[in-house]
């Protein structure tokens, strides 16, 4: 499970593991798998994080 955020009438979910936040719930749980598994983030997926 990754958190989500309200801010601003939007929500933002954020890996559990290396914080980033993205706008899908779909590619925060991608990430949240990945750091788990590698110990690190994936450029291919961290392209679509965001900065609230």
């Amino acid at each position: 499970m990754v958190k989500q955020l309200n801010k601003n009438n939007k929500a933002y979910f954020i890996c559990e593991e290396c914080g980033f936040a993205y706008l899908g719930r779909k590619t925060a749980n991608e990430c949240k798998q990945w750091c788990r598994t590698h110990h690190s983030c994936s450029l291919e997926i961290t392209k679509y994080a965001i900065k609230i």
